[in-house]
């Protein structure tokens, strides 16, 4: 009888079919006040990454766009903008409670006529070949079961010449650093958790999937043995994030 294969889910080992189900009772619990606590953990920072990531982006007017784990829609937002009415943006999350938040964010906001929303997984992506001009995946690559697999899957679907953006927690550059945002992250944010969402426990393993996430030369490398190539990184706040950046050959 073989072995029952096993992930990390935060600290924990769990088995491998078990996680997709954990990770999505996560942000089933979350999704409602999901960019209210955005705000409040990276005190609006965030919405700087997000920006820079656009900028590196390269998207312009007619591209098609495909935002993974696009959740509530910021990057969705910004990228419906800039394709126009000849380009499209397709915002996919696994979590359904996720991208119902996205759907009716950015139909509150006027979005329509060019982006459609997928309930996807990363791993298994439902789209052709070739299709998009450009791949950003949020917050949301420390999430995946198989990263390897996901990796491979983004390259499949994008065009020879498009762009994989991972826009990810990474590891602080600095001891000193990374002392101070250790205790934020297994002290602070399980508290404001409590606070906002009536869950500690959902931003105690979002701390945990931060630490068991690949680091920025082992992201890199993955992206180069997945087919990338022209691989880079761009650290952020200290290390605290990183922007990692791939070409489809």
């Amino acid at each position: 009888m073989s072995e029952r294969k096993t992930t990390h889910f935060g600290f924990q080992e769990v088995a491998v079919e078990d996680k997709a189900r954990r990770v999505a009772d996560v942000f089933h619990s979350v999704a409602a006040k999901y960019d209210l606590m955005n705000d409040l953990m990276s005190g609006g920072i965030h919405r700087l990454w997000k920006r820079f990531t656009i900028e590196l982006s390269g998207v312009r007017r007619g591209h098609k766009v495909l935002d993974i784990a696009g959740g509530t829609g910021d990057l969705s937002y910004k990228f419906s903008k800039l394709v126009g009415p000849e380009g499209l943006v397709a915002l996919a999350d696994i979590n359904a409670s996720m991208l119902n938040v996205g759907r009716d964010r950015l139909t509150d906001r006027g979005v329509a006529g060019n982006i459609v929303y997928n309930q996807a997984d990363a791993q298994y992506l439902p789209y052709p070949d070739n299709t998009f001009d450009c791949i950003t995946i949020a917050f949301g690559l420390r999430n995946v079961t198989d990263k390897d697999l996901a990796l491979e899957s983004m390259l499949r679907v994008l065009k020879p010449g498009g762009r994989l953006l991972v826009l990810e927690f990474s590891k602080p550059k600095h001891n000193m650093l990374e002392k101070i945002y250790d205790q934020y992250s297994f002290k602070v944010l399980p508290f404001m958790g409590k606070l906002v969402t009536n869950d500690s426990e959902s931003y105690r393993y979002l701390a945990e999937s931060i630490r068991m996430h690949p680091d920025q030369d082992t992201l890199k490398e993955m992206m180069e043995n997945a087919g990338f190539s022209r691989c880079t990184y761009h650290n952020m706040t200290g290390g605290i994030v990183a922007l990692h950046y791939g070409v489809k050959p």
